[in-house]
């Protein structure tokens, strides 16, 4: 089916006015002013209404448990596998899933082939290698293997460094992950990021920089996620992203973390670019079904929720309406920043050529009005139009 969508406002993710978007098959095909295809005999042609609505690029989720993640507080504690709706509900057409604290009881392999499970139910997928442990266990044997014959494996991650869950790696450890992780980037063509899971410990970010300063890898080897985690880390992730590395902030939080010193995403990327931070050196991920887990001042487990991808967007609209933070550098965050970051080609942008994965949102409260995602719509007028295989 093609797909004409008709005088939306377009954020590409740059504003480029009141235009029409034709989709042939998976693929963006034109972005002009006006298109006007009339009948074409034996093909149907579907016609979106984008008039009120801005259209923008499918969002970009870089770290979601899709296999599920928990069990800090035992096997009942385990969060369940992610199902489609769940995705596609936040506007999210690309996801990175990862493995967490649990790198036994669920392995690479079932990651692999439930990232594939998504990927043939509509959505594009792709995973890193490894779990908070160091050595990290791969498919293959091999961090450069993985990168090079697995098509689906981005990088590795997410690797936990300054948290008591963490497999207390050394100095060392952490710099020859990061040399095999670059050298399998560069020989498969690939971002070969090593995304770095942030506990509350002291050490916080200073093995990244020790790195840096101490060796020929740059700053944008890395992509540390839970930079927001409390106020001491969020300052340490203003000075990493100024100095030149790119710094991830966690969507999926509650209010009783905001009121122990977590800084919302929201806030932290305004304060970012406050602090006169490259837009384009933030992303926002959702940390999409792993655990929120809780500990008292002795690290025991107190309690859990869940994350969930819909806060992704949640919080680039909170940025928007009430952190004054124009749309234009908000909406990056999810879309062309991680594209580009991650090395993602043909997403994150709406242009020609580019994968047609595109979010209507309406133009007065910013609500997720329809999700296509290769080329098929998932979402209309804010309904669920294709279900999980086992939804």
């Amino acid at each position: 089916m093609i797909k004409l969508i008709k005088g939306a406002k377009i954020y590409a993710p740059e504003y480029r006015g009141v235009k029409d978007v034709l989709l042939i098959g998976n693929k963006i095909a034109a972005l002009e002013e006006s298109i006007n295809l009339g009948e074409i005999p034996g093909v149907e042609v579907k016609v979106i209404d984008g008039s009120s609505k801005l259209l923008v690029p499918g969002f970009i989720d870089g770290h979601v448990h899709i296999l599920g993640g928990g069990g800090e507080g035992g096997f009942k504690t385990r969060t369940p596998e992610i199902t489609l709706s769940d995705i596609t509900k936040g506007g999210v057409t690309t996801v990175v899933g990862c493995l967490g604290t649990d790198g036994l009881s669920r392995n690479m392999v079932s990651l692999l082939a439930k990232a594939k499970g998504l990927e043939e139910e509509g959505i594009n997928t792709f995973i890193y290698t490894g779990s908070y442990k160091v050595p990290v266990t791969t498919l293959t044997g091999d961090v450069m293997k993985d990168l090079i014959a697995i098509d689906k494996v981005i990088g590795v991650g997410e690797v936990a460094i300054s948290d008591h869950r963490s497999s207390q790696p050394e100095y060392e450890d952490i710099k020859k992950l990061t040399a095999d992780a670059r050298v399998g980037g560069i020989l498969s063509g690939k971002a070969g990021i090593v995304n770095m899971h942030l506990g509350d410990g002291k050490d916080m970010i200073n093995y990244l920089f020790d790195i840096v300063q101490n060796t020929e890898i740059p700053f944008t080897q890395f992509l540390p996620t839970h930079m927001n985690r409390n106020p001491h880390l969020f300052e340490e992730a203003i000075r990493y992203a100024k100095a030149g590395g790119h710094v991830d902030f966690t969507t999926s939080s509650v209010p009783s973390f905001w009121e122990d010193g977590e800084v919302r995403a929201s806030k932290a990327l305004k304060r970012c670019l406050e602090a006169g931070v490259p837009i384009e050196h933030i992303t926002f991920t959702s940390d999409g079904q792993g655990s929120l887990p809780m500990f008292d001042e002795n690290k025991q487990f107190t309690g859990l929720q869940v994350g969930k991808v819909t806060s992704l967007f949640e919080e680039v609209k909170q940025a928007v309406l009430s952190e004054n933070v124009q749309f234009e550098d908000a909406i990056k965050v999810i879309t062309a920043n991680p594209a580009e970051i991650l090395k993602l080609k043909g997403k994150g942008r709406i242009a020609k050529g580019y994968d047609a994965d595109v979010v209507l949102l309406d133009e007065k409260d910013l609500s997720i009005d329809t999700v296509i995602a290769k080329g098929r719509i998932m979402i209309e007028e804010g309904q669920v139009q294709v279900l999980g295989t086992f939804e």
